[in-house]
């Protein structure tokens, strides 16, 4: 006790590390059961000259940064200065956030369409991996063209970024107790809104956790241009399709889950030119 309220600890487990959120509460709040659960701590992670600075947006930041650095590291490997990765970058992060915007916004434009400004509210929430997908892919299509570099070649050098930066990016999710499951009984749950939930962000993780270290593997022996790129479009696509259908507030194309529809879209599209190009480099 202390004053009228109660000490609580939170304790989560994810990936075998064991954390814990030390808060106060009330005591008429007090809920002996919440110890058992995963519970998300403070959003915020800090104040600066008034403005909450949140863990969503540090996590999004920490992971532009690592798929950034995966980027320029790996460049020379597929024939591109490091100088270009440089140049590439300064375009396709701004071309990625505000496409992730645009993207959100189209797929829920009820939600804007009588105020427009709300449009430009980012720390409203609402962004989209699909959309900084294709718009950091357009940013760095551009550069490509005008500065003359093989442009399957950047995209494997690229894409295990990609990987690492949804894999660190994902737990902003956590924190702000979003993009989550359904109800579970399961172990690993998390605890939102009062109830113990599939913590969808979690599978994502781990999965582009696991796809970065394989992509790395696959690139530095891969047989044809293109080939890191493929397997980075079918095997996140398989992971979202299945983990889009857990999801609790997929944005949607009529009665279908739109991540859903481009995961498909992007699983056969890549795969058949994968086929293609391996019966084009056994025939070479």
């Amino acid at each position: 006790m202390l004053g009228m309220s109660k000490i609580y600890v939170t304790t989560f487990r994810f990936s075998g590390l064991i954390c814990f959120c030390v808060d106060f509460l009330p005591a008429t709040e007090y809920n002996p059961d919440m110890v058992s659960y995963n519970t998300a701590p403070d959003p915020v992670a800090f104040e600066l000259f008034g403005i909450d600075i949140r863990w969503y947006g540090i996590l999004m930041a920490l992971g532009i940064l690592a798929g950034g650095l995966v980027f320029y590291m790996r460049a020379p490997r597929h024939g591109i200065s490091r100088e270009s990765v440089l140049d590439i970058l300064i375009v396709a992060i701004p071309f990625g956030i505000v496409f992730s915007r645009l993207y959100y916004v189209v797929f829920t434009w009820e939600n804007y369409s009588g105020d427009l400004w709300q449009i430009l509210n980012f720390r409203g929430g609402g962004l989209s991996v699909h959309g900084s997908l294709i718009g950091g892919i357009l940013g760095a299509y551009i550069v490509a063209r005008v500065k003359k570099i093989d442009f399957p070649e950047g995209l494997d050098a690229v894409v295990p970024g990609f990987a690492i930066a949804q894999a660190i990016a994902r737990w902003g999710n956590f924190f702000n107790s979003e993009a989550h499951g359904g109800p579970t009984d399961l172990p690993f749950g998390i605890m939102v809104m009062g109830e113990k939930v599939h913590p969808t962000f979690l599978y994502e993780s781990i999965w582009c956790l696991l796809l970065f270290f394989f992509l790395l593997w696959v690139d530095n022996r891969r047989k044809f241009k293109g080939q890191t790129a493929l397997l980075y479009g079918m095997l996140y696509s398989a992971e979202r399709f299945f983990v889009e259908a857990l999801r609790t507030d997929s944005l949607m194309i009529g009665p279908f889950r739109q991540a859903q529809v481009l995961s498909l879209l992007l699983i056969v599209v890549c795969g058949i030119l994968y086929i293609f190009l391996t019966k084009k480099q056994k025939r070479s």
